[in-house]
């Protein structure tokens, strides 16, 4: 298959896991996200959690729209030095708290078209920030990342 070239710029990517809903995938893929750019860090964040998109909100840009270039879709930009680039499933709703209601293959579909056309540019990280549970779509992640060598994944997990 024709791998896309808009991951090449990217030199390390980094998924959060958990088997579970509710643990903060998303408040650690902000707060890794946050802290790698407060070190001078390029990074950018894909929010493949389809059905609980919660970092546009988390990082108050759920009001913003998706624009296409010519090799894909632009991500949108957080921050008044736009230093972290964010593209989720939240940005392509009509109204940020629309439920998605899709089967697999629509999910894994769009899971690999969020993987081929971001338009990231350079970036130092690009954390993934995965649905709840051990599901098709952290294959087709994984599957659809795996040319790219991810560098590691983050399982969050609960005491109990």
């Amino acid at each position: 298959p024709e791998r896309s070239t808009n991951l090449l710029g990217v030199r390390h990517i980094l998924l959060v896991l958990s088997g579970k809903g509710g643990v903060g995938k998303s408040t650690i893929c902000t707060e890794l996200a946050l802290a790698l750019r407060h070190r001078g860090h390029r990074v950018g964040i894909l929010d493949v959690d389809l059905c609980g998109p919660s970092i546009p909100r988390m990082l108050r840009v759920q009001d913003r729209a998706v624009h296409q270039c010519d090799s894909g879709w632009v991500p949108v930009f957080v921050g008044q030095d736009r230093g972290i680039a964010l593209m989720s499933i939240g940005f392509l709703l009509e109204r940020p708290d629309d439920a998605v209601v899709w089967r697999g293959p629509k999910k894994n579909a769009l899971i690999k078209q969020f993987v081929t056309d971001v338009a990231w540019g350079d970036l130092d990280f690009l954390i993934v920030d995965t649905p709840p549970g051990t599901s098709d779509e952290h294959i087709s992640t994984v599957e659809a990342l795996r040319h790219y060598k991810p560098l590691g994944a983050i399982l969050v997990t609960t005491p109990q």
